[in-house]
């Protein structure tokens, strides 16, 4: 997410990140991460302190001064683990041709292996 300003509108923030922000703080899911009283203060009044949220959720942000900009990365909890299972879905050809669906394994363990040329 590329922000112009560390304080943005909650809606901006819910819909880029996909965080809600509740009165019991932060939550994705089933996981919720309690927020500082003064942020959920602010929240309620619809304005969200982009700093002091991704701090709590182990955001990244990165400052462009140049250009005035600052990039928010996605949240990593500990930065060690995933904070969901959920692979979104990919459709792409088999080796036959054939396009495989990896929802189809719904319910199962998978390994996805990936490999780029560059």
């Amino acid at each position: 997410m590329v922000l112009q300003s560390l304080s943005i509108s909650r809606t901006e923030f819910e819909t880029a990140t996909g965080w809600q922000l509740k009165p019991e703080g932060a939550c994705h899911g089933e996981i919720c991460v309690p927020l500082p009283k003064e942020v959920n203060t602010d929240i309620a009044q619809g304005i969200v302190d982009v700093s002091v949220v991704a701090e709590r959720l182990g955001m990244p942000i990165v400052h462009d001064a140049e250009m005035g900009l600052w990039a928010l990365g996605p949240a990593s909890m500990s930065g060690r683990a995933l904070s969901t299972a959920v692979a979104p879905e990919l459709e792409l050809p088999d080796l036959n041709g054939n396009m495989f669906q990896l929802s189809s394994l719904r319910g199962k363990k998978v390994v996805i292996v990936s490999w780029a040329p560059y």
